[in-house]
């Protein structure tokens, strides 16, 4: 397993940007897919983006694509996710995932942060 932790959180009005990151630490060479998920009051937790540790092919949920970028660095110790064109349907507590190379489901995950939007 990867130990994660979460930043860049915080409140931004409907149409702003934040970039979240999430520091990776552990059994990197093991990980082979990385994700954010985010869970909004009241709601269950969603996946939005997915990066390949192979090949770096991305996806998307559809709600986010085009506004949304995930990215990692060259060393895989840090995850990105930078948000464009806020919504307030955006807010939520953003978390960070791993999975190990072999498994079905993530199975390793950060704390989360709160990203709020306001109108």
């Amino acid at each position: 397993q990867v130990q994660l932790a979460e930043s860049g959180g915080g409140s931004v009005q409907a149409g702003g940007s934040l970039r979240l990151s999430c520091e990776v630490a552990g059994n990197i060479p093991y990980t082979c897919e990385m994700a954010w998920y985010r869970q909004a009051p009241g709601k269950a937790r969603e996946w939005v983006s997915s990066i390949r540790n192979d090949d770096e092919t991305t996806t998307y949920t559809d709600s986010v694509r085009g506004r949304f970028t995930i990215s990692q660095d060259n060393a895989k110790e840090r995850l990105y996710l930078q948000m464009n064109n806020l919504k307030t349907e955006d807010t939520a507590v953003y978390y960070c995932a791993a999975k190990k190379c072999g498994m079905v489901s993530f199975n390793s995950w950060g704390q989360g942060t709160q990203v709020t939007v306001s109108s």
